[in-house]
């Protein structure tokens, strides 16, 4: 298993990145000091050691219509068939994470809906279908407080391995 070392100036670079995926890599190597040519280099070793896996725009939900957050707790009939679930949970649009946790549920979702109906409806007629899903509970958001990305400003000499 790889694994890559943070040095300051990564993390330098992360924290630009991660606060401005858009920011020019001339502007970032001028808060950092270093060559545009040294950011674009630390950038793709980055890349290739696993620790940046990716860029991507971030639509907010409500602009596509979506109004409707929630969380849905699933527990299984048979925990050894998850990843038949899974594969059964990606093809469904309206869930936006999924996550595989502990306590007396298997997997949370996180799902947008149009409106209740619509939640409803995919709860009911979408995800309780599933085979070996045994039961639901949704926590539906009144409100998102904030939303971020992993904090990377002050990370000391941290190693990322390379799933």
């Amino acid at each position: 298993m790889a694994s890559y070392k943070l040095d300051e100036i990564d993390r330098k670079i992360l924290y630009y990145l991660v606060n401005n995926a858009r920011m020019p890599y001339m502007e970032i190597a001028r808060e950092c000091g270093i060559s545009g040519a040294a950011v674009h280099q630390r950038i793709k070793k980055m890349e290739e050691g696993g620790v940046i896996i990716g860029s991507q725009m971030m639509v907010k939900p409500g602009t596509l219509g979506l109004n409707v957050c929630a969380f849905i707790n699933i527990t299984l009939a048979e925990d050894n068939k998850y990843p038949e679930v899974i594969d059964a949970l990606r093809h469904v649009s309206e869930i936006v994470e999924c996550h595989f946790v502990t306590g007396r549920s298997a997997l949370l979702l996180k799902v947008y809906c149009i409106d209740n109906d619509h939640l409803m409806e995919t709860i009911i007629n979408t995800i309780q279908r599933i085979p070996y899903v045994q039961s639901t509970e949704t926590m539906i958001s009144l409100d998102q407080a904030f939303e971020r990305q992993v904090w990377v400003k002050d990370f000391k000499s941290t190693t990322f391995r390379n799933l």
